[in-house]
């Protein structure tokens, strides 16, 4: 017998009419500008707080009004916020947040860290302040994008999570210790984001330090994950990264799953990586089939694709903004109102929401202050103009400070049916919630560039193109510029042809102190043999018995060289006498 979803006539009552800040009796839409203002206010009541009386420690604990360590001892709120303070503008923040991350974390430390969450949280939010630094003013390094104390930061943290991915599968630990790698008790089972939410940061970080290290170890994860699938395309919650079992074999869209999903496509946008996306649409394809009804999305067995758990995650609502970034609008946008129902009904989005009952599921009440929703607007206000988008926006912003505001920043909500509060204040608040709410708000915005506007940077490889747009956000929504992925690397066949050249000019350098003269006037110019090469008549004869290769395309033709290059006169390159 197929499921169907059957939604309560009383829930359809409660969601006609809109709560405070609807848009007045003339049909107007909320005012961009007044609600940017509103958003920034709420985003330094919260920051400000957390400075006031919890750093350094990871997060504020906002109904106490001090600080306390959730994932690691690292600051994480103020490396969270970070891009956040210069999307808002604030840049001198920014460079003194630079300093102070410098002088004050240290990853060297005996911790236990989740190597999910300090990649997505530390490791993605350096990497992005890292890539901000120059439009924030800050004095960046000569080598900048491809050397800066931050990218530094980020590598040294990264490196701290690799001793996690050495496993029989590849697939990584859910936890290591930064200060000795995987404690030899750790549990072998770790949730499907887990494995599979690496691809943006450690991309990112091998092509601006060179080392593949990083990416590899992502995209063997993420392999290994595609090949894990069920006969009907599925994967499941938990596996074990030891034997590759699945553990938990409920598949959705949702929680221990979601940023996997989101990976496969902002990798493939990244990366450019066809690969990537034609994995995403094979899943798209089963999701649709099995997990989909009427614009809602349940859990199913990943085997059978029978029914395991008809509820609605806050978690899930992401999918909407993936949706658009695959350009899939209509269904999005179903979808998305569907979500947005949820939230009308309780001011929030609780964690839980059990579809044919129309509400809460027993002690999944609450609402962290989570930004998935906000985010799926943002996308879709850009991809549709549709001012119900914005009226969500406008909702959000009443909802958190009218339930959530305390003295010290805003506290997540434990019960959406009472707003009874916990004394919590996730980073994630001002990393995300707050940073796609604002970016909702305000069109023009650096990060909503449209190529119109870019910066030209000289890297040791050549010119580089920056800040042109098209930022891929990291499921944290610390912002990527793609671009910058291109500045930092050439071709290995190039950087050989270097090499090679190199050698061979010092070679020459060398040997002209023993036969200056008579070798100029017994050699020739053999321009076929490589730029600036010479040889005598028995080495001319000596070439012509090498085995021919393949013919290449001259460095010194390209119209962005290093600096050496770049002295280039009838073949010679001239080089300082050291």
């Amino acid at each position: 017998m197929p499921f169907r979803l059957l939604i309560p006539v009383g829930l359809l009552c409660t969601l006609l009419p809109l709560h405070h800040g609807a848009p007045g009796p003339d049909g107007t839409a909320p005012d961009p500008a007044h609600y940017r203002e509103r958003v920034k206010a709420m985003f330094y009541h919260a920051y400000d707080s957390y400075l006031e009386n919890a750093f350094p420690y990871d997060e504020l604990r906002p109904l106490t009004c001090d600080g306390h360590d959730t994932w690691g001892s690292f600051s994480l709120t103020l490396i969270d916020a970070l891009d956040t303070l210069l999307i808002l503008g604030n840049v001198s923040e920014f460079q003194r947040v630079v300093e102070v991350l410098q002088d004050n974390v240290d990853f060297d430390i005996d911790v236990n860290a989740s190597v999910f969450e300090t990649n997505i949280r530390v490791v993605g939010g350096l990497l992005s302040a890292h890539l901000l630094s120059k439009k924030a003013g800050v004095n960046v390094e000569a080598g900048w994008p491809c050397s800066g104390p931050l990218l530094r930061m980020a590598e040294e943290a990264a490196r701290k999570l690799l001793p996690a991915f050495q496993t029989p599968t590849g697939m990584p630990y859910g936890t290591v210790n930064l200060l000795h790698g995987v404690n030899p008790g750790e549990t072998p089972v770790t949730c499907t984001a887990g494995i599979g939410t690496f691809i943006v940061e450690f991309a990112t970080l091998s092509s601006l330090t060179g080392d593949p290290v990083f990416e590899d170890v992502a995209r063997a994860a993420l392999m290994r994950l595609w090949e894990s699938r069920s006969d009907i395309g599925l994967v499941g919650n938990h596996i074990d990264v030891l034997t590759g079992k699945w553990v938990a074999q409920d598949a959705g869209i949702g929680a221990g799953v979601d940023s996997y999903f989101e990976y496969l496509v902002k990798g493939a946008i990244l990366l450019q990586d066809k690969n990537l996306m034609a994995m995403f649409l094979e899943y798209n394809k089963a999701i649709r089939n099995y997990t989909r009804f009427d614009d809602w999305y349940l859990w199913v067995q990943m085997y059978k694709g029978t029914v395991s758990m008809p509820v609605f995650q806050s978690l899930e609502a992401y999918w909407p903004g993936l949706q658009s970034l695959v350009g899939d609008i209509d269904n999005a946008m179903r979808t998305f109102l569907n979500y947005y129902t949820v939230w009308k009904q309780f001011g929030g989005l609780p964690e839980f929401y059990n579809i044919p009952q129309g509400y809460t599921v027993e002690k999944r009440e609450g609402y962290p202050l989570r930004p998935e929703l906000i985010e799926s607007a943002m996308y879709l206000y850009r991809a549709t103009g549709d001012p119900t988008l914005l009226e969500l926006g406008r909702d959000a912003v009443e909802s958190i400070e009218k339930i959530s505001k305390v003295e010290c920043g805003f506290a997540t909500i434990k019960d959406l049916r009472d707003h009874k509060l916990d004394n919590r204040m996730e980073s994630f608040f001002l990393a995300e919630t707050v940073k796609y709410l604002y970016l909702l708000f305000d069109p023009t915005n650096f990060i909503h560039n449209n190529g119109s506007t870019f910066d030209a940077v000289i890297t040791p490889y050549g010119e580089c193109i920056l800040g042109a747009g098209g930022y891929i956000f990291n499921t944290e929504a610390h912002p990527i510029d793609p671009a910058a992925l291109h500045c930092c690397q050439r071709l290995k066949e190039e950087q050989w042809e270097v090499e090679d050249l190199m050698r061979e000019f010092y070679s020459l350098k060398r040997n002209r102190s023993r036969f200056q003269k008579k070798t100029v006037s017994s050699g020739t110019w053999e321009p076929q043999a490589g730029p600036g090469t010479f040889s005598s008549p028995k080495n001319q004869d000596r070439a012509r018995e090498k085995k021919p290769v393949k013919q290449k395309i001259p460095l010194l033709s390209c119209p962005s060289q290093p600096f050496t290059s770049k002295l280039a006169l009838l073949g010679q390159v001239f080089l300082d006498s050291t």
